[in-house]
């Protein structure tokens, strides 16, 4: 196998210098849980109609009968060694939980930490580079933000959004006999996972890159939709994670139907060959007990389960009537690989997400 490495002879490759990259970098989730379940809560204004309540993907403020002002910041360690990408990568990312709330972007906000000492200016600038290209993409400019100087190199936005007050789509918002459709497949971690240890050829490189500096375009036109009732992204925790939330967001049950849920091409092998994040561990760890998997289930179909998806597809409730057009929404924009995966079904007192 043909590895990849596009780092500068003279610097390090920028995955040596994180611990973890892209979205496996998020606290796991039930340390997570431990830490906010102690924190004070400040009494909401009426204003503010989605807050941390159901660890959405962002704050939504109603600013008058016309428009909410979505707001969201994501930022994190590098994932490729191209500067580059890199920033592509972590400005798509950050700006998809604004379409993950039906909105659409206004601007975005830098935020920088570098190594200094470690990094040229000209590797740090072409991080910077990409992201401001796909913030031309989204239509947005990068209106400031702030810098550090930091042991390991972080990039990521501040993104700001506006949606009508009656189009937010929260998490929490699914209803019992929705059908699930999910945007993007599934797998961005595990060739994340081969790409540190140089076993990811070009194709697959090009395929990591092409699913994760894909904006989540769809998000506006989906939650206009008749029938589309919650919408989130599929990100750090996982398929398995996010559809947890959904589900613990609208008290509801979750079934995933597994042969339905579409994978990037040889990412079933790589899993197979052991290239799995330390992270799909610890996103297991998190939320096991609310999951029933089939006996059948392997290690590698349960690696990509929980896989940390970074900037990864749109996952939405709908009912059966509307799935033909949000299929042909997602198609349209260039997501030929969406694909319904389960339902959103009555909660019961067992695990809250069934994988049959």
């Amino acid at each position: 196998m043909n590895a990849i490495s596009s780092s500068a002879a003279a610097e390090p490759r920028l995955t040596s210098l994180s611990h973890g990259g892209g979205c496996g970098c998020k606290i796991a989730p039930g340390v997570l849980s431990e830490i906010l379940k102690g924190t004070a809560r400040m009494p909401l204004p009426p204003e503010l109609l989605v807050g941390i309540e159901t660890a959405d993907d962002a704050a939504v403020y109603k600013l008058n009968d016309e428009q909410a002002l979505i707001a969201t910041t994501d930022f994190f360690m590098p994932i490729v060694d191209d500067p580059y990408d890199f920033g592509r990568i972590a400005a798509t990312n950050a700006i998809s939980d604004v379409y993950a709330m039906g909105g659409k972007p206004i601007m975005a906000l830098a935020l920088v930490g570098m190594p200094i000492s470690v990094l040229s200016t000209r590797t740090i600038g072409r991080i910077l580079e990409g992201g401001e290209s796909v913030c031309k993409a989204a239509g947005i400019p990068i209106a400031g933000g702030h810098t550090i100087d930091s042991v390991e190199p972080i990039y990521g936005l501040v993104a700001l959004g506006l949606v009508h007050p009656d189009r937010v789509k929260r998490n929490a918002d699914a209803r019992a006999g929705d059908l699930l459709v999910l945007g993007k497949p599934l797998g961005v971690g595990v060739l994340s996972a081969a790409l540190k240890k140089e076993q990811l050829d070009a194709a697959g490189y090009e395929r990591m890159i092409a699913t994760t500096t894909r904006l989540n375009t769809p998000g506006p036109e989906l939650a206009a939709l008749e029938g589309v009732h919650a919408l989130t992204d599929v990100t750090g925790f996982g398929l398995a994670g996010h559809a947890l939330e959904l589900a613990r967001g609208a008290g509801l049950s979750v079934r995933i139907d597994w042969n339905t849920v579409p994978l990037l091409e040889g990412v079933h092998a790589l899993a197979t060959a052991g290239f799995v994040t330390g992270a799909s561990g610890r996103n297991w760890a998190g939320y096991s007990a609310d999951v029933a998997l089939p006996t059948n289930f392997g290690d590698a179909d349960h690696a990509l389960l929980t896989d940390p998806q970074t900037s990864g597809g749109l996952l939405v409730s709908c009912t059966p009537a509307a799935v033909d057009k949000v299929l042909e929404v997602f198609r349209r924009h260039g997501f030929g690989q969406a694909a319904v995966i389960g339902e959103a079904q009555p909660g019961g007192t067992g695990a809250r997400l069934t994988v049959a």
